[in-house]
């Protein structure tokens, strides 16, 4: 029981005259204790009768102001004592390396900081625009929308986005409740949706995967695709993950919608437009925006895969792309390079997923005051903020470019490009070019618009 400590007892008196060990035989034992290294210095001194002189103080350096981190403040350093001493010309050499080596550090440290400080500036400046553009819709135009929405003042300000604290407010008004649906309306649809929930969680248990299968054929029962894609939605933000705070809402409103419009059902996409409201919106708020936006004659076209529309939309968005980019419009035709590879996936998810999310909402500010015409414009834009790198790729290397657009895409950088883009071709507007595409005929519709026969 007192093993160990009965041990150590013994040991601890014949600690210092045990033998030591080394690796062939005994070593004799250690009598004398460690040296401090004065006094192997002074036996050191005595014994070859030399006297170590440490360097003068001026040759030691001495209020440096800045010394760079890592190891070049080493390049100062003498030698050690049993290694030639420098000459005068090495350590003015390296003094004057040393000193290039601070001034560099220096200069990176001063650009850093003027970088960090108008960055700052930026910051303040955008905080104040918001901070004083809040009080002007609080104030002044929302208690006389109708009456301001139209105004050059209100264009021009909602231009530059909206403060996120109206945001949600604004889209709202202006996306309108055309299909009048009520908070009620909207209990009404989502305990169906959970009706419908319960009972597929029960036949899906019950029946064999293809029996399931085969009832999937009504499009209120996309119902259970919803739950696949709600984790794909703005993954890096986690708050739409299961477990997350919007997880149920999400599915909630999505749920409800699918029920409402069974015709239409849940298209891959409407999940990234859903929560992207939910961001911004009461649940009920958000399922009323939802709804109707989704009823708009583009978004419609899209989520119940109209052919024909989408066609036209293709080939009105290559009349404007033909005008403004003639460059990158014939380098996409040597390649037959078609709209929809890249526009439906923008369209179907109103750039919400393909732009980080504080510029798709102000992509979107805009899009609820221009409708339909600004989605194709921001399009546009982006090809052209690109168009130097686009044209020098192929196929392949465009596609793929577009598909999964640089993440430090700038609001200023994008909105400028977008400003440039004219909307109109000889003397005909966005609105007037897709009436006249609409009155052509079908098959001479096909001959001139991108290939989307699938």
């Amino acid at each position: 029981r007192n093993f160990f400590t009965k041990r150590t007892k013994e040991l601890k008196p014949a600690v210092q005259s045990a033998p030591g060990w080394k690796l062939f035989g005994k070593v004799p034992p250690r009598e004398n204790l460690p040296k401090d290294s004065k006094v192997i210095q002074q036996e050191y001194e005595a014994r070859t009768g030399r006297i170590y002189k440490p360097p003068p103080p001026s040759a030691r350096r001495k209020n440096i102001e800045f010394e760079p981190l890592s190891t070049t403040a080493l390049i100062l350093e003498d030698r050690p004592a049993n290694l030639p001493a420098k000459s005068v010309e090495e350590a003015l050499r390296h003094r004057q390396e040393y000193d290039e080596m601070v001034a560099e550090a220096k200069k990176r440290e001063i650009k850093e900081a003027h970088k960090r400080k108008k960055i700052m500036r930026e910051r303040f400046k955008q905080e104040e625009n918001i901070a004083s553009a809040m009080v002007i819709w609080v104030n002044e135009i929302l208690p006389n929308w109708e009456g301001m929405r139209a105004t050059r003042r209100v264009r021009e300000l909602w231009w530059q986005g909206l403060p996120p604290s109206v945001r949600g407010k604004v889209w709202s008004l202006a996306v309108g409740n055309e299909l009048n649906i009520t908070p009620e309306l909207y209990e009404i649809f989502l305990s169906r949706a959970k009706e419908r929930w319960k009972s597929f969680s029960e036949t899906s248990s019950e029946n064999d995967p293809e029996d399931a299968g085969a009832s999937v054929a009504d499009r209120e029962a996309s119902l259970e695709l919803i739950k696949l894609d709600i984790s794909r939605t703005f993954p890096s933000l986690y708050i739409f993950q299961k477990g997350g705070p919007y997880h149920d809402l999400l599915h909630s409103v999505l749920g409800a919608y699918t029920c409402y419009r069974p015709d239409v059902g849940y298209v891959q996409g409407m999940s990234f437009i859903a929560a992207v409201l939910i961001l911004n919106l009461e649940e009920a708020d958000a399922f009323i925006a939802f709804a109707n936006l989704l009823n708009k004659p583009c978004q419609l076209a899209f989520f119940r895969v109209d052919h024909s529309m989408m066609l036209k939309y293709f080939a009105a968005f290559e009349v404007f792309f033909e005008e403004n980019l003639p460059k990158l419009f014939l380098h996409f035709k040597s390649y037959s390079l078609t709209p929809d590879i890249y526009l439906i996936d923008w369209i179907f998810t109103l750039y919400s997923k393909s732009l980080p999310l504080d510029l798709a909402c102000r992509v979107w500010d805009v899009f609820c005051r221009d409708g339909e015409e600004f989605l194709f414009r921001t399009g546009l834009g982006i090809l052209r903020l690109y168009e130097d790198i686009l044209l020098q790729m192929d196929f392949i290397h465009i596609a793929q470019f577009l598909t999964k657009l640089p993440e430090d895409i700038t609001s200023e950088k994008l909105f400028s490009c977008i400003a440039a883009i004219q909307m109109q071709n000889s003397n005909k507007k966005w609105a007037q070019v897709f009436a006249s595409l609409m009155k052509d005929n079908k098959e001479g519709d096909k001959n001139h618009s991108p290939a989307l026969k699938s």
